[in-house]
């Protein structure tokens, strides 16, 4: 009895252990599939780097990435491409439709590359096509593909118009390959529609093809944070401002302005693009602004607001000329609907403490000064106190005048004794 529970133990454990190994064998043995579509932005590079991270440690058998993109910011593909580098996964690139700009430099990162029937590689020149950012930019292009075995020549020419490959491209032109083009000049090693063909191809043996999803806190980042969709948040929230000032109470316009500007950097801050001190400095700038409304003038609270609202947006995204065109293009429009609500005759109290709109016309009993010297000898009463300024009133008229001497009180009789100009000169009687 006692030897047949020894037996029935050592064969649960024998059971457990091969299953263990079943599954080991089974985990490393799984090829998957890591999108990288549309705008290549910090949210795309921070899911890439952590599914690669992720899937090392599940010894996956290989990882095949799956572009279609027409690029985005050379940091963050740059980012994607050391860490497609630094794996020990295999790796392939399978460019389903487009590898234009950024993704041509993730697409060479890879061991192998494979391209679809119908796709298309190249157009990697930068935006802006400054001396100094081109010659980075190719300098890591011809890097990575010198590294990978590949034509570097024809990669640079995809990013400059000025290399001339005879046979390939004339100078002024941007090198732009089809699947078969790519094949041929070796930037391609396969031309494949389907996954299990790519593998058998590549003499890879997997137990499974697994698709990796994106999460929806990636998708609602890559979404947000691509700089469209940023300059749209953003000219949103700035003209809801714009609306809530210039119209009476709380409403749409107050609404629509937290939550554009709520996504805008919620969105960047999920994105990895950016920090709550980008948001702290926003809000520091509202709150500034709000007490500049509250004083007469514009001094040093709506200086310091305007400043703080400026970097905030900035600092929210990930890059800083991208940042700047944003706001500048929400400036533009949210001045434009502001004159457009100024000429409708929408106007807020708050001008009235920046600008000076008073106006001084006759039907408020104001006379102009070429007017005021029959006002010589006439008598009247103050309806201020004069220190020495203030105001009178004659023949129930308007005046604003000076004390020819002392302080006159309040509802005193006066008597206009001297007029230079505009200025008004009384006594009291």
């Amino acid at each position: 009895m006692k030897y047949r529970k020894i037996g029935v133990v050592l064969i649960l454990l024998l059971i457990l252990s091969s299953v263990s190994y079943a599954n080991e064998v089974d985990n490393s043995s799984k090829v998957y599939i890591v999108p990288i579509n549309g705008e290549i932005n910090r949210a795309t590079s921070s899911f890439v780097k952590n599914t690669i991270e992720s899937l090392e440690q599940k010894n996956a058998e290989a990882i095949i990435f799956e572009i279609n993109t027409y690029g985005g910011l050379i940091d963050e593909a740059i980012e994607i491409k050391d860490a497609i580098l630094d794996t020990n996964i295999p790796t392939i690139s399978y460019v389903k439709s487009n590898a234009q700009s950024a993704g041509v430099l993730i697409t060479i990162a890879s061991e192998k590359v494979v391209m679809a029937n119908s796709a298309t590689i190249g157009s990697a020149e930068t935006i802006p096509n400054t001396e100094k950012i081109m010659s980075m930019w190719r300098a890591v292009l011809r890097d990575t593909a010198q590294y990978r075995d590949r034509d570097y020549r024809i990669i640079e020419a995809m990013a400059d118009k000025d290399i001339k490959i005879d046979g390939i491209t004339k100078e002024g032109k941007l090198v732009n390959l089809t699947s078969n083009e790519a094949l041929e000049y070796g930037i391609a090693d396969n031309i494949s529609n389907d996954y299990n063909s790519i593998l058998d191809y590549f003499k890879i043996e997997a137990s499974g093809i697994i698709e990796v999803e994106e999460g929806f806190k990636v998708k609602l980042a890559k979404y947000i944070s691509s700089s469209t969709i940023t300059t749209m948040l953003l000219a949103i929230g700035f003209i809801g401002v714009a609306v809530e000032i210039l119209t009476p109470g709380f409403g749409i316009g107050g609404i629509a302005s937290i939550m554009a500007f709520g996504l805008y950097f919620g969105g960047n801050i999920l994105a990895g693009n950016s920090n709550w001190i980008s948001l702290t400095l926003f809000v520091i700038g509202l709150i500034l602004l709000v007490i500049e409304g509250m004083v007469p003038g514009f001094g040093l609270p709506g200086i310091g607001g305007i400043v703080f609202i400026v970097v905030g947006t900035i600092m929210a995204m990930n890059d800083f000329r991208t940042g700047v065109l944003s706001l500048s293009i929400a400036i533009i429009l949210t001045t434009i609907v502001t004159l457009i609500f100024v000429k409708l005759g929408y106007r807020s109290k708050i001008f009235d403490n920046i600008i000076l709109s008073n106006e001084l016309v006759k039907e408020r009993g104001y006379i102009p000064s070429n007017d005021m010297e029959h006002l010589l000898g006439e008598e009247g009463i103050t309806l201020s106190e004069l220190r020495p300024a203030g105001f009178i009133e004659i023949n129930g008229n308007k005046y604003d005048v000076l004390s020819e001497g002392d302080f006159i009180s309040k509802n005193a009789n006066i008597k206009v004794v001297k007029v230079e100009g505009s200025k008004i000169f009384v006594r009291r009687t």
